[in-house]
């Protein structure tokens, strides 16, 4: 993670972080996601973007795919950049936010329904399934590892 001041009241910020989207599949059908973008921000700064392409997921199956979000000399004002900074050196720790949406259609007998809805207890075919996904990231920068995550999922639209 590098921090360059630029001019007196603004710096900039780079960085690669490395994620990995895994999605279990304990349907008897298999499922077509779509493509889905991602946002990684620092108190509510847009810092870049990642983008994890469509793909198949058959049924009782689980998916891992790797992406990487560059942030490539990203404009901070001197005092959200002094912020991170300040986390970073003295904390060990930079928390930031990744949000995204995720969508997807069931996929059976070569076919793609219109889409899914899920419940706790069986798959209806009823429109696209949309989930808004949500993480809090800790990063060390000393270790250059992930420290702690905290994911939720919200906004399951049909």
């Amino acid at each position: 993670m590098g921090i360059n001041p630029t001019t007196a009241s603004s710096a900039t910020v780079s960085l690669n972080i490395h994620m990995l989207f895994a999605a279990a599949n304990g349907n008897k059908v298999g499922i077509q996601y779509g493509e889905s973008r991602f946002t990684i921000m620092y108190r509510g700064i847009p810092l870049g973007r990642g983008t994890v392409p469509g793909f198949y997921q058959p049924a009782h199956s689980v998916r891992r795919v790797e992406f990487t979000i560059a942030v490539d000399r990203v404009s901070l004002l001197q005092a959200d950049a002094a912020d991170m900074l300040r986390d970073a050196s003295l904390n060990d720790r930079v928390e930031l936010r990744v949000v995204g949406d995720v969508g997807a259609k069931i996929r059976t007998l070569g076919l793609t329904s219109p889409g899914v809805q899920f419940s706790s207890s069986s798959l209806i075919i009823v429109g696209f399934w949309q989930v808004y996904v949500d993480c809090t990231i800790g990063i060390s920068p000393r270790k250059q590892s992930l420290i702690y995550k905290q994911c939720g999922f919200d906004g399951l639209t049909v």
